[in-house]
């Protein structure tokens, strides 16, 4: 009987070693120049052979780095719409009210009722973009929205009013889950900080120029410009996904560089002769797509929050945000009662707060990508342009919550200031300050915690946003019903002193994931192993 032979051996016995068996062996820390590599110790591998390791990984995304900004910034434009028509109804609440005989806590219902379906309906797109691809998704949700619009815009009761709003939610909503997925897809976890700072320009442009737009077409136009508004607005954005986005999703093209089927490519690559989804060099590395389940799930979202781990911070985030709303759904009337302030006066006031979340966004994920790369350091793990870099044995809930938590505190603190400069009715600029800050603060700590829940389920990074959606609009959702009996209950001043401390009093379940969360995630990743490895000995 032969003995058995490794392949290195046999490359050592040739007289003239072939470069691959000199990969080989310098992989697996042999001189290949040694005779004989059969050595008692092997010593680790230096850098030079954990470089060639990753150069025999497949790029992460083979899109160059100003198609990346393209793609994602294309899918910010289109998240925008979701906050953007939340907002930009404000403004026209007390016209809808006087046109349709209804009283405007009635009308506050249809704020209610979008959040619910605002927090719903992701879990449906997300599971279906997931496995079919983000293009389809963006089809079917711009479809579902512009429909809405138009209804919206010739409708003339409340029970329509109501149903639309809820479709329109059901057909915006699924962009924002779509734009974080798009940001999983192209980048890496080092560089996805300075990504993240693009895909939320939609997002923090929403609630700003929302209350502004709003405030201008309900005042000189009527309230049913802003529907006829949204129609325009997203018809533009509908062409632009038509015409030029490509399908990033992992399940469908990998890293990229696998092309999508016909009926799934943008409509310019049907207008010239050869495009890099034709393949003619045969550079498609399917082994980088990701094998996914064949059927949407929209439970998936909710199994997402069953983990130890997601599930304290899909909650927390849910508070953060229900502060956030309670602030937001109840600034006009604040400035209305206090300041006398028409719609247009109103709808500028908004521009701080959005400024604060704009500002938010390359403030944090400049943060973001530097504690990354500090504590990969500190954990003895070298990062690689262009490379995914594994969590299996890095300590990610540490990397990002440690920015996470001060600005947590910070914005608990902003969020106490705002309620007693209003409570005690300073000068204007007190409350507008104060809001830039909240605005800050509070979309930087939402930022960090969904770039965490996108990182720890960057498979299903689609259905991750979903769930992290579906638990702040819930309770965002029961936010905006009690906030304003309980401002009239208590005051501004305590009810700001109410949400702060309850950011502050619920701050421990983070702790916890700061310390503990990566063991859970070790030991959930071990249950599955043996799981699968049952059902293949099965």
């Amino acid at each position: 009987m032969q003995p058995h032979v490794h392949p290195s051996d046999s490359c050592a016995t040739e007289p003239q070693q072939s470069s691959l068996c000199r990969v080989v062996n310098t992989i697996n820390g042999e001189n290949p120049h040694t005779p004989n590599p059969s050595q008692p110790e092997k010593s680790e591998p230096d850098q030079e052979n954990q470089t060639i390791r990753d150069e025999l990984v497949p790029l992460y995304s083979v899109l160059p780095n100003g198609e990346k900004v393209f793609v994602i910034m294309a899918g910010s434009f289109a998240a925008l719409i979701s906050p953007l028509s939340s907002s930009i109804y404000l403004p026209a609440l007390p016209s809808l009210a006087s046109d349709m005989n209804v009283s405007v806590s009635l009308i506050n219902l249809t704020i209610t009722t979008y959040l619910i379906f605002q927090g719903l309906a992701p879990s449906f797109i997300g599971s279906f973009s997931d496995i079919y691809g983000r293009r389809p998704a963006y089809i079917i949700s711009f479809v579902i929205y512009l429909g809405a619009n138009v209804g919206l815009a010739l409708q003339n009761n409340f029970t329509a009013l109501m149903i639309l709003r809820c479709v329109q939610s059901s057909g915006s909503s699924g962009t924002i889950a779509l734009g974080s997925a798009v940001v999983a897809d192209l980048s890496t976890r080092a560089e996805r900080g300075k990504y993240i700072g693009y895909a939320g320009i939609g997002i923090a442009l929403g609630p700003t120029l929302g209350p502004v737009i709003g405030g201008l077409l309900d005042h000189f136009l009527g309230w049913r410009s802003i529907f006829w508004f949204l129609v325009i607005l997203s018809g533009v954005c509908f062409v632009v996904i038509l015409v030029v986005l490509p399908e990033t999703c992992r399940s469908v093209v990998g890293n990229g560089s696998v092309p999508p089927a016909l009926w799934n490519r943008p409509l310019w690559t049907f207008f010239v002769p050869t495009s890099r989804f034709d393949d003619e060099q045969g550079t498609a590395d399917r082994s980088t797509i990701q094998e996914l389940k064949k059927r949407p799930n929209p439970i998936s979202a909710l199994l997402i929050a069953t983990q130890k781990e997601m599930g304290l911070v899909l909650l927390y985030g849910s508070f953060l945000y229900a502060g956030y709303m309670a602030v937001i759904s109840t600034l006009s009337t604040e400035l209305a009662s206090r300041f006398g302030f028409n719609s247009i006066q109103i709808g500028l006031c908004y521009l701080p707060m959005g400024m604060g979340s704009i500002s938010s966004r390359w403030v944090v994920g400049r943060l973001l990508d530097w504690n990354f790369r500090r504590e990969a350091k500190l954990q003895g793990i070298t990062i690689h342009k262009n490379r995914q870099q594994e969590i299996e044995k890095f300590n990610i809930e540490r990397a990002r919550l440690a920015i996470t938590l001060p600005l947590i505190y910070l914005a608990s603190v902003c969020i106490l200031a705002y309620g007693w400069v209003m409570q005690f009715r300073t000068a204007l600029a007190g409350p507008l300050v104060v809001l830039f800050f909240t605005g800050l603060t509070t979309t930087s700590a939402f930022n960090t915690l969904s770039t965490l829940v996108i990182d720890i389920n960057y498979q299903s990074a689609a259905t991750a946003a979903a769930a992290n959606n579906l638990f702040r609009c819930l309770m965002g959702a029961g936010a905006t019903a009690i906030a304003s009996p309980l401002i009239k209950s208590i005051g501004i001043g305590w009810t700001a002193t109410f949400i702060a401390g309850l950011w502050v009093l619920v701050s421990p379940v983070l702790w916890v994931v700061f310390y503990r969360g990566y063991r859970w995630r070790r030991e959930l990743a071990h249950k599955h192993e043996q799981k699968s490895e049952n059902l293949s000995h099965d």
